[in-house]
């Protein structure tokens, strides 16, 4: 009779561990990150960087997103990766394009891909490419657009999937001008390998903080063979001097829980011209 109290108090603890992972799906948080101090008045770039929508499961609905930053003046979108494993998904991507759309970003909105969009192969994909450019999305697959930012060239440079061998940095870099340069790209771990080409600063997501980080997340070593060693796992890092951030993405994979980690979405404030240095507010 001990043990099957026992056992009944294992099985609801779990209950409500399993209840709080999940309730934590719901619970967006926005990180604010300064990078870099400006020097001659020019400001900041103010980017705004939603990663991993893994829509089929994402919990945080397009009214909550826009209802979180509606509020937040954004001079450019950036999108890094994975909205989704499933054809059937991508009609719930317009509602949330929609709703980032409204925010008005003076520059507009980019996105690269990650490994699970390239899940949808043929005109599945295509169909997912022109959701995203139909709602004024800037598909990036290892090419660089060029804006001007009070006077200043900023390269916008997409390097596509490093962990399904897509990406071609040369290709990427070969439109590139003189003048500062923001690199989207997926799956972090090409920052090793990116030692040859400059940039002042990447925004990449893939890892989730883990999503389930307890008491380790042991399973991203089958992700990452150099990032995840140094426990580079979110957040602002540094790679040979240069600035790089790994966003834990907002929706999950696998299983619809967090442990250990939030769901994020980042506002990155980047000067235009400036000493590098970091400070992260919430």
């Amino acid at each position: 009779m001990t043990f099957f109290f026992v056992f009944l108090a294992i099985l609801s603890l779990l209950a409500l561990a399993i209840r709080k992972a999940h309730r934590n799906t719901y619970e967006a948080v926005l990180h604010k990150v300064q990078v870099g101090r400006s020097e001659d008045g020019d400001g900041a770039l103010r980017i705004l960087q939603l990663s991993d929508l893994h829509l089929e499961k994402l919990s945080i609905t397009p009214d909550d997103l826009y209802e979180k930053l509606k509020e937040e003046a954004i001079d450019l979108i950036a999108l890094t990766g994975d909205f989704l494993d499933r054809e059937e998904s991508i009609v719930k991507l317009g509602p949330y394009l929609t709703a980032l759309k409204q925010l008005n970003p003076t520059y507009g909105m980019y996105a690269v891909f990650g490994n699970h969009d390239y899940v949808l192969q043929g005109e599945s994909f295509e169909r997912l490419k022109a959701t995203l450019e139909a709602h004024g999305c800037v598909v990036l697959q290892n090419e660089t657009k060029t804006i001007t930012v009070n006077g200043q060239t900023v390269n916008i440079i997409g390097i596509d999937d490093f962990y399904t061998g897509r990406s071609d940095i040369e290709k990427a870099y070969a439109g590139v001008k003189d003048g500062l340069n923001l690199v989207l790209t997926h799956d972090p771990d090409i920052v090793p390998h990116m030692k040859d080409y400059h940039f002042d600063y990447l925004l990449s997501g893939h890892f989730h903080g883990g999503q389930i980080h307890w008491p380790k997340p042991y399973h991203l070593a089958k992700m990452s063979k150099t990032l995840t060693e140094r426990n580079m796992i979110k957040g602002y890092h540094e790679w040979d001097g240069k600035p790089f951030y790994i966003n834990e993405g907002l929706g999950q994979t696998g299983v619809n829980i967090r442990i250990g980690s939030k769901p994020e979405v980042t506002l990155h404030l980047l000067a235009l011209s400036s000493r590098r240095e970091a400070v992260k507010a919430v």
